[in-house]
Order: C-alpha cells, then structure tokens, then sequence
C-alpha cells in the first residue's frame, strides 16, 4: 500500500507553495503482507525558508538533529517484518533474537490501524490499538501484529546522542 505525500516549500520571495503531491510506493517484505513507506527525512535540522526539495539521507535513523518519518505495515501471519529489520536496520539490531533493534533516537510512533505488541528487551510486551502513541527513548525494542489484519504505524523518529552503541546490549 502507497501512501499520498504533499509537501510545501518556499518560493525566493517567500510565498508558501505546493512542491509535489505524490504517491509514496511502500517498500515489501517478506510474503506475508509487512511493508514500510519511507515517506520523508533529512540528516540535519531544517533551515526555513527552503525550497522543498527531498533531502538525501545516508542511513535509516537519523543522526543527531536529524528526523525521518515512515509508516510501518505488519502483518498478521508471521513476523516477516523481523527481515526488515535484519537487512536495514542491521547496525542497529541484535542477530541473535530477530527483529530486537535499538533505536538511536526519540521515536513518535502512533497506530494508525490494528492491534499492535511492543516488546521490550526484558519480555514485557503492551498491547496497542488504534489511536495508541508510543514515546520510544532510544529502547530495545520489537514490534508484533497481535491481531487478524495489517497493522500500520506512522513513525516519527528524531536522531539523538545514545550511550549505547547497536542492539544487542
């Protein structure tokens, strides 16, 4: 599933504009249905007025004062978005528990749609349903869908300093 993205800009003089009003083609994984939508990102702190070109991104999570916005689908048969998080995410994952990652950075995630599992490093899991908003600190964590049909997440995640290196601490 593709997700529509507008964004606005800044003419020389100014003036609010309209840059692009576009589809964003998710990106799939695995065969059962998860998916993730790289929507928006940038490396450094906004600079305004801009002309609301994309700006270029050199890895998934945003170094410090850097953001990324994304939208994850999960599906409900298996844990194939583990894969995601294994191939992309890997500087940041434990190999030794699929889909266990640690996010360098403060993450706003909010449910969109589904039930949802969060599952921390020490085994607590919290159910999340539609509505739901998770203030992620730079935690190990994994996501689970805990219900019938694909779950999504909207992702926003702002990079910061973190202690402790990758995800297997």
């Amino acid at each position: 599933m593709g997700t529509r993205c507008v964004v606005t800009g800044h003419t020389p003089d100014g003036t609010a504009v309209i840059v692009s009003d576009e589809g964003v083609t998710s990106y799939p994984i695995g065969s059962h249905g998860s998916a993730v939508t790289s929507l928006w990102g940038r490396d450094d702190p906004p600079h305004f007025p801009d002309d609301g070109a994309r700006p270029s991104t050199t890895v998934a999570f945003p170094p410090p004062g850097g953001s990324r916005l994304a939208i994850m689908e999960l599906a409900p048969r298996g844990d194939d978005f583990d894969q995601f998080v294994r191939e992309t995410l890997a500087p940041w994952a434990d190999p030794s528990n699929p889909g266990m990652h640690r996010s360098p950075s403060i993450d706003y995630d909010i449910v969109l749609a589904g039930t949802v599992g969060l599952e921390l490093d020490d085994g607590t899991e919290v159910a999340l349903s539609t509505g739901d908003v998770v203030i992620q600190n730079g935690t190990r964590h994994r996501w689970h869908n805990r219900g019938d049909e694909i779950a999504r997440v909207a992702s926003i995640s702002i990079g910061g300093h973190h202690e402790i290196d990758g995800g297997s601490r």
